[in-house]
């Protein structure tokens, strides 16, 4: 018997800042309140790397941003005034002439024109990468700029060391990924961006970007900090151009801050010692020469910071209905390397793990997640979170609010998109698409539901405190994207704060 259409709108989570306040909006809370780990007057000590003219430029625009800057956008109740960094964040910039290395101009002129070959590509990255590295050590600034030039952040090469028939394998396992957008989705651009999120990308091994490439050798470094790569058109915008300057402040400095080990905001919804997980799958390649897949695992918790680690290797072959799995003994091994990473971390062992995916749960996986989880935690829940064609909108053509939870017979969708009743508007321009959340086993899937919309309140790359999709699955395409440039032996570096 079919179950009746059941509509509920889920409070919307906050999030806590200094001295324990709470909001649901992440540029209101830290205006009135100061980031949640603020104690005092601090500095961030702030790197540079690149042309000596971009630096300038750079340099230039980051001073500006200890002062006032208004907002120009018509919605004043999202886009709010840029009060200046420490008004904002608690801290000052420390732009200090000893964190800024200049590349020289022949050494960039010489290369760029012919970066579309392999070698030349990675003498490029290495330019790049020599500087950064002259910064690490002990008196390393906390973050680094890297200014790239508008056509270095356009620069796609083909990957050079594919075989013919490697590429032919990647074109076909693109196409399939395509095809399943495809199926799910109008075909609108917006859409299908952000259905990527969700998908593994052959592109990622097909096709090399100098950000994914620089970023992937900079945090190889034993002693490395993050860097915030800033294409120079973005300092050039003007207010007519689609983004204020304090829009654009607001969402650099989050960032930066974060990069720089401070915590913006922290979750309230989520449960102490809870463990919330996602398994995704990337395209990497074997010295060897076979493609392979590897597994990882990005957690997160409110007592940890989020971490990734890598599990093993999967060949191609290991599908079913087009989607790889995680055998018995891999799936297993996975979930204790988490959890024993987690302890390490928090100090104790968590009492309930949370899997997310975005297939669905194959017999071997949940045998092998069943199994540990007998000797590491008391409680296990597997969710799958995945894209939807199902579209729904209010009386009148309005959309639904964000937070809606909708059940229709065996399946539930989450808008984790929507219309945002504190800013009276809906963000998007086509209708919200909604996740379909689900599990193999009975759950508490309202619960569940909760969760996933405090986690997608995680991702300090804006600075609005609102995602479309749970930081679980968000980092787990951030990581896979330079999974594609490290060797298979390579392990990712396992903080957040090198993928932001």
């Amino acid at each position: 018997m079919t179950k009746p259409l059941i509509i509920n709108v889920l409070p919307e989570p906050t999030v806590s800042f200094y001295n324990n306040a709470e909001d649901v909006d992440g540029r209101r809370g830290l205006a009135d309140n100061k980031p949640a780990d603020y104690n005092g007057d601090q500095q961030l000590k702030i790197g540079f790397v690149g042309l000596q003219e971009d630096i300038d430029a750079a340099r230039s625009w980051f001073a500006k941003l200890a002062q006032f800057h208004p907002a120009y956008e018509s919605n004043a109740s999202r886009y709010r005034d840029w009060p200046g960094f420490k008004d904002a964040l608690g801290v000052e910039l420390d732009l200090d002439d000893r964190y800024v290395r200049p590349i020289a101009d022949e050494a960039y002129r010489t290369r760029f024109p012919r970066a579309h070959n392999g070698p030349v590509f990675d003498e490029l990255v290495q330019v790049f990468d020599d500087k950064v590295a002259s910064l690490l050590g002990d008196d390393s600034p906390h973050c680094i700029v890297v200014c790239i030039p508008n056509e270095l952040g356009d620069l796609r090469v083909s990957n050079p060391g594919l075989t013919a028939e490697e590429r032919a394998l990647l074109e076909t396992l693109r196409a399939e990924e395509e095809s399943d957008q495809l199926a799910l989705f109008q075909p609108s651009p917006d859409e299908l961006k952000a259905a990527e999120t969700l998908y593994s990308m052959a592109d990622d091994l097909l096709f090399r970007t100098f950000y994914r490439a620089l970023k992937a050798r900079v945090m190889t470094h034993d002693d490395a900090v993050p860097i915030q790569v800033l294409r120079r058109e973005t300092i050039e915008k003007g207010n007519d151009t689609g983004q204020s300057h304090a829009t654009r402040a607001w969402n650099i400095a989050v960032s930066l801050y974060y990069k720089s080990k401070g915590t913006p905001w922290r979750p309230t919804a989520l449960p102490k010692d809870v463990c919330f997980v996602g398994v995704s799958f990337h395209h990497m390649k074997r010295r060897s020469g076979h493609l392979v897949y590897a597994s990882i695992a990005q957690a997160y918790s409110r007592d940890v910071e989020p971490f990734a680690l890598k599990g093993a290797n999967i060949d191609h072959n290991q599908r079913r209905d087009r989607q790889i799995f995680l055998n018995a003994e891999q799936a297993e091994a996975l979930l204790r390397d988490v959890a024993e990473n987690y302890e390490k971390r928090a100090g104790v062992a968590p009492t309930r793990i949370v899997l997310h995916k975005t297939t669905q749960y194959q017999p071997e996986e949940l045998e092998g997640f069943d199994t540990a989880a007998k000797d590491i935690a008391p409680f296990l829940d597997l969710i799958w979170v995945r894209s939807t064609a199902f579209r729904m909108v209010r009386r009148g053509n309005f959309e639904p609010w964000r937070g809606t939870l909708c059940s229709f017979d065996k399946h539930t969708y989450l808008y984790t998109s929507g219309y945002v009743p504190w800013w009276n508007q809906y963000p998007g321009p086509h209708i919200p698409a909604p996740l379909e959340i689900g599990s193999p086993r009975d759950t508490d899937i309202e619960a569940r539901a909760r969760e996933i919309l405090a986690l997608s309140k995680m991702n300090w790359n804006s600075s609005d405190a609102l995602g479309a999709y749970p930081i679980t699955l968000l980092f787990a395409r951030r990581v896979g994207e330079l999974m594609a440039e490290l060797g298979e032996d390579d392990l990712p570096n396992p903080s957040y704060r090198f993928y932001v």
